[in-house]
């Protein structure tokens, strides 16, 4: 069997994505994939930035689970555009165009 390339290629979760997930290494189609799960199964998406959980909308709802995962991120995109999370509260938001940043500072490099 080939060796998986890109996005589909297994890569080490950090500490506490690996506690949410259950698992060590995912490929980053996965780990996005079981964060949309997580987020639909509790209703934490709203339309409003943060606005209260409506189980709809662009805006992510910060529970306990995920606010460990989310204070991990501080990165800069290619674009130049800094994702600092490490001040978030319980209830903050983020938008769903932030889940990459997310998911690749909670990952080894």
């Amino acid at each position: 069997m080939a060796e998986e390339k890109g996005l589909k290629k297994p890569v080490k979760l950090k500490q506490d994505l690996a506690t949410m997930l259950g698992e060590s290494e995912l490929p980053r189609t996965e780990i996005t994939k079981k964060l949309w799960e997580y987020i639909k199964s509790k209703e934490l998406q709203t339309k409003t930035e943060n606005g209260k959980p409506e189980n709809a909308g662009k805006y992510i709802v910060a529970d306990e689970t995920l606010l460990a995962v989310f204070k991990n991120t501080k990165s800069t995109s290619k674009s130049g555009k800094l994702t600092d999370l490490t001040a978030m509260k319980l209830g903050d938001t983020i938008n769903m165009m932030q889940m990459a940043a997310v998911v690749g500072a909670n990952i080894e490099s």
